[in-house]
C-alpha cells in the first residue's frame, strides 16, 4: 500500500486498483466546525422562536427572509460536517470497471463505469484569482473537486479539496489503468 499526504492510499494489487481518500483528519479544524454549526443553529433557533411573538408584520417578513438564508446555510453547515467527520471517497478499478464512491459512514451509491467509455481524464485546474476555487478549497464547504472524467457525455468530477501533488499523483496512477 502506498500513501500519499495523510489522507490518501493506494493499493495496488494484480487487476485491482484501489484509492481512498479520507476527507480530513484535522480535529481541531473539525471542533471549529462543529462549534460554528451549533452557534449558527442556536441562532436559527431563537430567531424562530421569537418569530411567534412579533407582531410587526415588516418585522414577520424580515424573519422569514432571514430563516429562509439560515436554513439554507444551515443544511450546508450540516452537510459539511457530516462529510468531514464521517465521509471518504473511495475509487477502485477492477474487471475492466472503474468504481466511484462517496462513502459516508459506510454507506453510499456505488457508481459502475466502463473503461473503454471513460475519456478525457485530467486535473482540474485552479485559478489562485479565482473566489468560486478559493472558497471551494477551502476547509469550510463539501465540494473542490480536483480530477474529472468524462463517460457517455457526462462529466464526473472526484478527489475533493486534494492538493496540487496528490491529484497529479492520483492521475498518474488512474491513467495507467484506463487507456
Amino acid at each position: 500500500m502506498k500513501v500519499i499526504g495523510e489522507r490518501i492510499s493506494i493499493l495496488k494489487k494484480d487487476s485491482l486498483l484501489s484509492i481512498v481518500i479520507l476527507s480530513t483528519n484535522d480535529k481541531k479544524k473539525l471542533a471549529g466546525l462543529f462549534l460554528w454549526l451549533m452557534a449558527w443553529s442556536v441562532c436559527g433557533l431563537i430567531v424562530f422562536a421569537n418569530y411567534f411573538q412579533v407582531t410587526n408584520e415588516k418585522a414577520k417578513t424580515f424573519m422569514i427572509v432571514y430563516l429562509s438564508f439560515w436554513a439554507y446555510f444551515e443544511f450546508n453547515i450540516v452537510r459539511a460536517f457530516i462529510w468531514k467527520k464521517y465521509g471518504k471517497e473511495k475509487i477502485w478499478i477492477q474487471d475492466k470497471k472503474l468504481y466511484y464512491q462517496r462513502e459516508i459512514n459506510k454507506k453510499g451509491k456505488i457508481r459502475e463505469f466502463e473503461l473503454d467509455l471513460i475519456n478525457d481524464l485530467k486535473l482540474i485546474e485552479l485559478s489562485r484569482t479565482s473566489l468560486a476555487d478559493t472558497i471551494n478549497q477551502s476547509f469550510w464547504v463539501k465540494g473542490g473537486e480536483r480530477l474529472e472524467f468524462s463517460c457517455q457525455g457526462k462529466v464526473i468530477p472526484f478527489a475533493l479539496q486534494v492538493k496540487d501533488e496528490e491529484a497529479k499523483t492520483i492521475l498518474k496512477e488512474l491513467q495507467v489503468y484506463i487507456k
